[in-house]
């Protein structure tokens, strides 16, 4: 089962985000078994020339590849789903104004308005009947939930068509809140309650980003009903783990 039909039936995918522009962190992560990776290309310095080739990578270890792009910007996402991208998070969806952008930069016309153009995600122009098909299909849109108003509009955005799931940003969620990083702060975690009712009621997929590599917080949203959750980041598996293994040898 790909990942577009997991996210329709809320199925469990569990991914991670790659920051470091490097092959050999992808093939590392594949290592681990995530379902999915993304790249991430709002808060690092990835340029398409590195996406792409962490793209290739990522779906050669047999994952979906995503990308979060930098903002809601149809070059932009025309330029890494052309470079071969199986969808795109999001960033700063507020409305369903938001969402509806998103998804017609992502398809082809009718059902969007994303120009047509014949790059690697078209085999070079040999493979563009094939491709328009898994576009139609197969193209995944996820919505960032990350902003005050987007809880407000929670309900408009998911009933958008063509978005695939949404994923909760919680340090941006605190900071539009006022307190950035607080992530146990009441309103907050009201916010997010929110969020989450909405979904469950109509049976959407509810995604969350953890950023800490702690499979103990993953259980919990788990348990809580999530489905498409992006478990932490490349650098802080490996930032946590070196941290972590030094520290109990000065302990020694």
């Amino acid at each position: 089962m790909n990942l577009k039909q997991s996210l329709k039936k809320c199925e469990l995918t569990i991914g991670s985000w790659i920051t470091i522009g490097h092959s050999s962190i992808v093939e590392i992560m594949a290592t681990a078994g995530f379902d999915w990776l993304t790249v991430d290309m709002e808060h690092s310095a990835i340029t398409l020339d590195i996406a792409q080739n962490l793209i290739a990578t990522i779906k050669a270890n047999k994952m979906d590849a995503l990308v979060r792009v930098g903002k809601n910007d149809e070059l932009i996402i025309k330029h890494v789903m052309d470079a071969g991208a199986d969808g795109v998070i999001v960033p700063m969806i507020n409305t369903k104004e938001d969402a509806e952008k998103a998804v017609k930069s992502v398809k082809y016309p009718p059902q969007g308005d994303r120009g047509v153009g014949l790059a690697r995600a078209q085999n070079y122009g040999i493979g563009f009947d094939e491709y328009k098909e898994w576009l139609n299909n197969d193209s995944i849109v996820i919505a960032q939930i990350e902003q005050k108003k987007a809880v407000e509009n929670i309900e408009e955005i998911i009933a958008v068509n063509g978005i695939d799931g949404i994923i909760i940003g919680p340090y941006d969620m605190s900071a539009s809140y006022g307190f950035a990083g607080e992530l146990d702060n009441e309103i907050l975690l009201n916010a997010i309650s929110t969020v989450e009712k909405a979904c469950k009621a109509a049976d959407f997929a509810l995604g969350y980003h953890i950023i800490k590599p702690n499979h103990l917080e993953v259980q919990e949203k788990i348990d809580l009903g999530y489905s498409f959750i992006g478990f932490s980041l490349d650098f802080f598996f490996l930032g946590d783990k070196a941290r972590d293994e030094m520290e109990a040898l000065n302990n020694e």
